[in-house]
């Protein structure tokens, strides 16, 4: 059985390998993708866009949605590793499901309709909230960036459902609203995984 400590570096270590591997090959998908805007367009148009007006393209479209699975795939095992050290059944639970929600993100793209809305929900609101349930654990000050983030990010959210035409859509368009949700909540996620690779470090007390 792998040492509890140890859990927690394995955990750090694929959760930031998930991380950064979504990060460089979205920025292949769109590279590759013709006349793509960040601006635009929506991240999971990189997949297929939404109906009626349906596009996929490739190999974009599989780069997508192959880095997203993989993605909510290595964060939900991370969960369970976590899981093992920290009894915070809250966040463990939230970041479980964020990364099931990142797993159906890839296995049901934009053409999919309806449910590709829902599973994308999913992830928008439990991402955040695990970053800001982590705040009982971490030392600070990241406990507090932790906090910082994961409201921000909510605030988004919030802002492209019930603002219309808010001004971050205004000013950044459709793509940069989304962008500015997921990018601060995956570097979250990456600098979560950087303090879970220090485990000895990490104040026992705080993760019973």
């Amino acid at each position: 059985m792998i040492p509890k400590y140890s859990s927690l570096k394995l955990a750090g270590s694929l959760i930031f390998f998930a991380g950064i591997q979504w990060f460089m090959t979205v920025l292949a998908a769109e590279t590759l993708f013709p006349r793509y805007s960040i601006m635009a367009n929506d991240l999971s148009d990189l997949a297929s866009t939404v109906p009626p007006n349906v596009s996929v393209l490739q190999p974009s479209a599989m780069l997508f949605n192959v880095t997203t699975f993989l993605f909510g795939l290595l964060v939900t095992i991370s969960a369970f590793l976590i899981h093992r050290v920290c009894k915070k059944r809250l966040f463990t639970t939230l970041l479980a499901i964020s990364g099931l929600a990142a797993m159906a993100v890839g296995i049901f793209p934009g053409d999919t309709g309806t449910i590709h809305g829902l599973v994308a929900l999913a992830w928008f609101v439990t991402a955040p909230l695990s970053a800001i349930v982590a705040f009982k654990f971490l030392k600070k000050p990241f406990a507090y960036f932790s906090v910082i983030i994961g409201m921000f990010a909510l605030i988004v959210l919030i802002s492209a459902f019930f603002a219309g035409e808010s001004s971050l859509f205004v000013t950044f368009g459709r793509g940069g609203e989304e962008r500015m949700l997921v990018y601060p909540i995956v570097l979250w996620m990456m600098a979560f995984a950087g303090y879970l690779m220090d485990a000895p470090q990490l104040n026992a007390e705080r993760l019973k």
